[in-house]
């Protein structure tokens, strides 16, 4: 009977000291940490927002961001207050002399950073300074891969992946982008009626055109195979984006709601789809029938010769979870980024015909009615300068997030451990201090000297990232991008559909919101 006693008062010590700890945990987390932060931020002339429990200003967010996405835009590129209507907000509000407004997501002061100099020191760091923030757990469903890792193992993948993206590399996968060119032109062609005209979205259209370049780049296959693991990462974006508006709870993934369901089961079939690939490719490798000219041949070759060099380490080289995720990064970044530059690019040729007329005329000086050689691209001068600008507009990515570990001093103030530093790629592209009262206009003559005479040596423009981390596949997408729109432009002309509505917004990537309806005109060659 004592025995039982003393076993129940215990189980019941144990259940208080739990919930204690538990209560304890929570309060920290929403409550004394963000008010000692607040303090150490505003103690050092940074202003923001007031910390409201729990959410801080998400609710404040949702809203200012969907009554902004009710409301299209007139043609322009005055994007901002559209796109990222919560960051104007904070900087009209708090931005002052220092230009380091904060405000906050949930119980995380996120410092809004807007002075290059501090920019270019934050994306220098390789690795135990500013660190990416870390993905949810629902966000690791998406991928993870080089992108997402810090510390020695992005070192060891990065050094593992380069090879694949070198330049000789590149130059092998020419006859890929030039078939899946083909493919795309003879299907336009194909939907022009008599008269040479016909009407198109051409967002859904290059959706699928960069996953057919992934899908043979990758994995030596055609769309129509990889199509299953395509159309499951654009659902899976979309999922993993309406999660990520939101405060992430810990423990919220395992509750069996109806998309944490269908986020599990994508992530599952995604996985297993691409295991299977992987393990038929070490086969054939096995069996000396395997070609290294696609991204998983090269990776898997650089793999292999990595664990070679360095047999006396453990874990020298990837396993196949490992290339497993950078698969799916192959997929997701490879496929988001070339279909919305050439998207917008498209847009903005349609809204400025005298510069699609200037592009169009040095491709045919350049190439006339040949296909393009990877030599001639690199010569396009006014084509490399309108990519510039309309990256500089609309890049893929509007912000870059980085979180401080521990205290960490940057430039006049130090950041105290649990403050998220955003870097606003699409302000400072807009920004009419550094780029002058035409920020807002299309004006590729900016980069008629090149990117470091456009921005003054300022880190003021950074599409893909700048420092160690920046976007390893950034001539890759940028070297498609170019063939597909140089023989797009031998073909046809394009001008805005009266359907058309100028509406960018983000889903993880800036995109059209009610897709990109142009009108394409065949062009006869001379």
């Amino acid at each position: 009977m004592e025995f039982g006693y003393w076993l129940a008062f215990a189980a019941t010590a144990v259940t208080l000291a739990a919930a204690v700890w538990v209560g304890w945990s929570a309060a920290e987390w929403l409550w004394f940490q963000p008010r000692r932060l607040e303090r150490k931020l505003m103690a050092q002339g940074i202003r923001g927002s007031r910390y409201r429990l729990p959410y801080g200003d998400l609710k404040e967010i949702r809203n200012l961001v969907g009554e902004a996405r009710r409301k299209p835009l007139p043609l322009s590129h005055s994007i901002l207050d559209r796109v990222v209507p919560h960051l104007t907000r904070a900087v009209d509000l708090y931005g002052g002399k220092n230009k380091t407004p904060f405000f906050w997501f949930g119980p995380c002061p996120r410092v809004i950073i807007m002075d290059p100099e501090l920019v270019k020191d934050i994306l220098s760091s390789k690795f135990g300074h500013f660190e990416k923030l870390r993905s949810t757990p629902i966000g690791r469903l998406l991928t993870l891969g080089v992108l997402a890792y810090e510390g020695e193992k992005w070192v060891k993948h990065r050094r593992i992946i380069n090879p694949a993206f070198h330049i000789e590399k590149l130059k092998m996968m020419m006859p890929l982008f030039s078939a899946c060119c083909d493919e795309l032109i003879n299907r336009w062609e194909e939907l022009v009626d008599s008269s040479g005209v016909f009407d198109i979205d051409v967002w859904s259209e290059f959706q699928n055109f960069s996953a057919d370049v992934i899908s043979r780049t990758a994995f030596g296959s055609s769309y129509k195979e990889g199509r299953r693991i395509f159309e499951l990462q654009k659902e899976q974006t979309e999922l993993v984006a309406q999660a990520a508006r939101n405060l992430y709870i810990p423990g919220f993934r395992f509750i069996p709601t109806q998309k944490n369901r269908r986020r599990n089961e994508i992530y599952r079939e995604v996985a297993a789809l691409l295991k299977s690939m992987i393990e038929q490719r070490e086969h054939a490798i096995k069996n000396g029938e395997a070609k290294t000219d696609d991204l998983l041949g090269l990776l898997m070759e650089s793999n292999k010769r990595h664990a070679q060099e360095r047999d006396h380490l453990q874990d020298a080289s990837l396993t196949t979870e490992d290339v497993i995720e950078e698969c799916k990064l192959f997929y997701f970044a490879g496929q988001e980024t070339t279909s919305v530059l050439l998207t917008w690019t498209m847009i903005v040729l349609s809204m400025h015909p005298n510069w699609q007329d200037q592009a169009r005329n040095e491709v045919l000086q350049v190439f006339g009615q040949s296909k393009p050689t990877f030599e001639g691209l690199s010569r396009l001068k006014i084509v490399t300068m309108i990519f510039y600008e309309v990256l500089r507009l609309y890049p893929p990515g509007v912000i870059i997030l980085r979180h401080t570990y521990k205290e960490m001093k940057l430039g006049e103030f130090t950041f105290p451990a649990g403050v998220q530093l955003l870097l606003p790629t699409i302000l400072l592209h807009h920004s009419r201090e550094f780029w002058g009262e035409d920020a807002e206009e299309f004006n590729p003559e900016r980069f008629f000297e090149g990117i470091l005479k456009a921005t003054k040596n300022q880190l003021i423009f950074f599409p893909f990232g700048w420092g160690p981390r920046i976007c390893v596949g950034q001539s890759f997408a940028l070297t498609e991008a170019k063939m597909a729109l140089v023989r797009i432009l031998q073909r046809f002309s394009v001008e805005l559909s009266p359907s058309y509505t100028h509406a960018p917004y983000t889903i993880l990537t800036l995109q059209p919101q009610h897709g990109a309806q142009v009108i394409l005109h065949k062009l006869h060659p001379l």
